[in-house]
């Protein structure tokens, strides 16, 4: 599959490198070389990387059939997004849901032996947590997708929004150069898409990550113009406890229901980058299929009494800075 080169890039950020504060993911643990054995970085070295990463990414049997599991569901989602407004408004009307009006629609790329992806929606896209791509192998190949995948799907770069607490000033000074938008405040999730048709890019995440981004979007109208590349909902139903599902994680079991869901490959050189990662939309049909009580609960998730938590909390006073309300 031809792709175009990412862009030559400069860099004149600082380089000084700042601790994370987080614990790290199983996988970062075990990629993350020591500090002895790492040469000093700057720009330059990590940027060369990700070239490098890409080169590879670009040949890879995953690249091309994780595109097409990509493709498959914009493909469908765009049908939704592009539906005549009174057959949403039907679906939704008997629901009387607070929601916004949507705009409409997407351009991305083909994938060989798939329908085109075609219109003019202005998707936004917003990636969580994918770590310390600086020196983490499985965290540069995620990032690396995202950027490929941006490209594919005709998303500018300023189009998307990038945050994770384990990020150094090296890291944020490359993703500056890279030209996404490095968010200044831990949102713990809570993005509302506010009508924007919105994919939400989140490798190993931890479940009250996505909990929480489906609390800030519980209506009809906000969860159908999301798209969540993540932990597979389904793998999450199966391996909690039904009790600590529905008392800590209540939206994302009252979803289960509502979506639809499509894995990507498994090949042996990405297993440890994108095991059990899917790709999930919301079809309006099974939206409105939820009960009324179901839309009804909209208490924001607290986690008291949650063990292993694993995301890092927002522990300042103040409110979110204006770039967390740009979508």
């Amino acid at each position: 599959m031809a792709a175009a080169a990412l862009e030559p890039w400069q860099c004149v950020a600082p380089r000084r490198r700042r601790s994370a504060a987080r614990r790290p993911r199983p996988q970062e643990a075990v990629a993350a070389p020591s500090p002895e054995a790492e040469p000093e970085l700057d720009c330059g070295v990590v940027l060369r990387r990700i070239r490098e990463t890409e080169a590879d990414l670009l040949i890879s049997d995953f690249w091309s059939l994780a595109l097409e599991t990509i493709n498959k569901c914009l493909v469908k989602h765009l049908e939704q997004l592009t539906a005549p407004v009174g057959a949403l408004s039907e679906a939704t009307g008997e629901l009387h849901l607070n929601s916004s009006p949507g705009e409409s629609d997407v351009a991305p790329g083909s994938t060989p032996g798939e329908t085109q992806v075609t219109g003019t929606c202005n998707w936004k896209c917003v990636c969580y947590g994918i770590g310390n791509f600086a020196t983490c192998v499985i965290a540069r190949n995620q990032l690396t997708f995202l950027l490929l995948f941006l490209e594919k799907c005709q998303i500018p770069r300023s189009h998307c929004w990038v945050y994770d607490p384990l990020f150094s000033q090296l890291e944020i000074a490359v993703l500056n150069t890279l030209g996404v938008i490095v968010l200044r405040e831990n949102e713990e999730g809570k993005r509302r898409v506010r009508g924007a048709p919105t994919i939400f890019y989140m490798p190993h995440c931890g479940t009250a990550l996505y909990n929480n981004l489906l609390w800030s979007n519980w209506s009809v109208d906000a969860l159908s113009k999301v798209v969540i590349v993540g932990n597979s909902f389904r793998g999450l139903g199966e391996r909690l406890l039904t009790r600590i599902l529905r008392e800590h994680y209540t939206y994302v079991a009252k979803i289960l229901e509502g979506l639809e869901e499509h894995a990507f490959p498994q090949t042996p050189r990405y297993t440890d980058t994108f095991n059990d990662t899917s790709v999930h939309w919301f079809p309006v049909q099974k939206l409105t299929q939820l009960s009324m009580d179901t839309w009804a609960f909209q208490e924001e998730p607290d986690y008291q009494g949650c063990e292993d938590l694993e995301i890092i909390r927002n522990t300042t006073q103040d409110p979110p800075a204006t770039d967390s309300n740009l979508l």
